[in-house]
C-alpha cells in the first residue's frame, strides 16, 4: 500500500466566520499577514498588496461585466438592422456587394446596408458579446453561433405584412416563426433551462417601421392608403407593434427590449430628391413620423403597465437623428444631405455602385446609400441606445 502522506497543517490561523463584504484593503492585509512564516512578524509587503490589488480589481470587472447579465443580443426589423437575411431570399433587395460594406473587415459585403456594421454589432460587442450579430438564414453559422445573438431582421419589411410583399422580403410575422424555430434549436443545443434563461435574459432589439410609410402607403402600391387616413394607418401599425411585443414576451419571456421610433423620414436623400421642387426636407412626412411615435410611446406604457415582467425602452432616433442634422460638426461630418455611395441622391442597393464614383470618405457623411447611415453614424446611434439600457434595462 502507498502510505498516505499527511496533510499539512495551518498555523497560527484563526478561522472566523466570513463577513461580507471586505473593503479590499481588508482583504489584501488579512491575505498577505496570513502568509507570513510562522514565528515571524505579519509583515505585509508591497508586492503582496499590488498582487491581491490586482487581482480583486480583475474579479470586479469580471462581475460587472454586461456579458454576464446579457447572455446574447436578438433582432427584429427592417434594413436598419438587417445583417444579411436577405442573402437568402427572392429579392431585389440585396447588398451583398461592392461598394457596401468596405469598411469591414476583408471589405467583405455581408448584406448589411451600409459600408460597416450595424447599431446591433456595436451593442452587440459592448456588452463583451460576438462584434457582429449573425443573420439567422446565414449558412456561415449555426446554433453554437445564435446562441449568443442571431437576426431575424430583413430589409424592406414592415409592422405591416403588405409592406413585406412589395420587395417580396421577409414579413414580421415569419420573423417570429424563425424565433420560435431558434428556440426549438436552441434547446437542443444547451437544454430547456439554459435556453429559457438565455431567451428571458436577452436584449431585444427592434427597429421597424420606417418602410410602412415609404415603401407601402406613400407609395399607393398596396391600397392601404384607399383604405385608411394617415392616422388610421399610424394606429393600425401601432396595434401590430403591441401585437408583436406581446408575442415575444409571450414566446420567450422577452422582458428587456429597446424598440426605435421613426427618424426624420422626409429628411432621407431619397426623399430630399423627390422634394426638389420645393427643396429640403418632406416636412409632411416628418410630421407623420412625430405623431406616430407619440402613439408607439403611449402604446409601451399601456403595454409594460399590463405587464409587469416586460421592459421596453423607446429609442428616440427621431431626435437623435435630427440633432447631428443639424449640427454635424459634433460627429465631423460634412455632408447630411446626400449618401456617399455614388451620387448619393437616389441610389440604393443595386444602384448603388461605384459609376459614378462612391465618395472617398464615408466618415464625413451622414447617409450610407440614399437611405441608410453610414457605419459611424452607426456607431452613434448604438451608444445612444447603449446608454438608454444601461439606465433603464441593464
Amino acid at each position: 500500500m502507498t502510505a498516505t502522506r499527511p496533510r499539512p497543517q495551518l498555523q497560527n490561523t484563526l478561522i472566523t466566520p466570513l463577513r461580507q463584504p471586505y473593503t479590499l484593503l481588508e482583504l489584501v492585509a488579512t491575505t498577505a499577514a496570513m502568509a507570513s512564516p510562522p514565528g515571524h512578524p505579519r509583515v505585509i509587503s508591497w508586492q503582496a498588496v499590488f498582487l491581491l490589488a490586482a487581482l480583486c480589481c480583475c474579479c470586479r470587472g469580471r462581475e460587472a461585466s454586461p456579458s454576464s447579465k446579457v447572455p446574447a443580443v436578438i433582432v427584429f426589423g427592417d434594413s436598419t438592422v438587417d445583417t444579411g437575411n436577405n442573402n437568402a431570399i427572392g429579392t431585389m433587395l440585396k447588398s451583398n456587394f461592392p461598394p457596401y460594406g468596405r469598411d469591414m473587415a476583408g471589405a467583405k459585403a455581408t448584406g448589411r446596408f451600409c459600408n460597416g456594421r450595424l447599431p446591433p454589432d456595436f451593442i452587440s460587442e459592448d456588452l463583451g458579446l460576438p462584434p457582429l450579430v449573425p443573420a439567422y438564414l446565414d449558412p456561415a453559422y449555426g446554433i453554437q453561433d445564435f446562441a449568443r445573438g442571431v437576426c431575424f431582421a430583413s430589409a424592406g419589411t414592415g409592422l405591416d405584412n403588405a409592406t413585406a410583399g412589395v420587395l417580396s422580403v421577409i414579413p414580421l410575422w415569419k420573423e417570429v416563426e424563425y424565433f420560435k424555430e431558434y428556440q426549438r434549436r436552441l434547446r437542443r443545443y444547451v437544454g430547456k433551462a439554459k435556453a429559457r434563461r438565455i431567451v428571458s435574459d436577452a436584449l431585444y432589439i427592434v427597429s421597424i417601421g420606417t418602410n410602412d410609410f415609404l415603401e407601402n402607403y406613400f407609395l399607393f402600391v398596396t391600397g392601404r392608403c384607399a383604405q385608411y387616413t394617415v392616422a388610421e394607418f399610424e394606429d393600425f401599425l401601432v396595434a401590430q407593434a403591441e401585437w408583436f411585443l406581446a408575442e415575444i414576451h409571450r414566446l420567450g419571456r422577452a422582458r428587456r427590449v429597446t424598440f426605435a421610433g421613426l427618424s426624420p423620414i422626409g429628411c432621407l436623400p431619397l426623399e430630399r430628391t423627390l422634394n426638389m421642387l420645393r427643396g429640403g426636407c418632406v416636412e409632411e412626412y416628418n410630421q407623420v413620423a412625430r405623431d406616430y411615435n407619440v402613439k408607439v410611446q403611449d402604446m409601451l406604457r399601456r403595454l409594460t403597465a399590463a405587464r409587469p415582467g416586460l421592459k421596453v425602452s423607446y429609442v428616440n432616433v427621431y431626435q437623435n437623428m435630427l440633432d447631428l442634422i443639424n449640427n454635424p460638426a459634433t460627429l465631423g461630418l460634412e455632408n447630411v444631405e446626400e449618401g456617399c455611395c455614388a451620387t448619393g441622391k437616389f441610389e440604393m442597393s443595386y444602384l448603388c455602385n461605384d459609376i459614378p464614383k462612391t465618395c472617398e470618405d464615408p466618415g464625413k457623411y451622414f447617409f450610407w446609400d440614399s437611405f441608410h447611415p453610414t457605419e459611424k453614424v452607426n456607431k452613434f446611434f448604438a451608444k445612444k441606445t447603449l446608454d438608454l439600457c444601461y439606465q433603464e434595462l441593464l
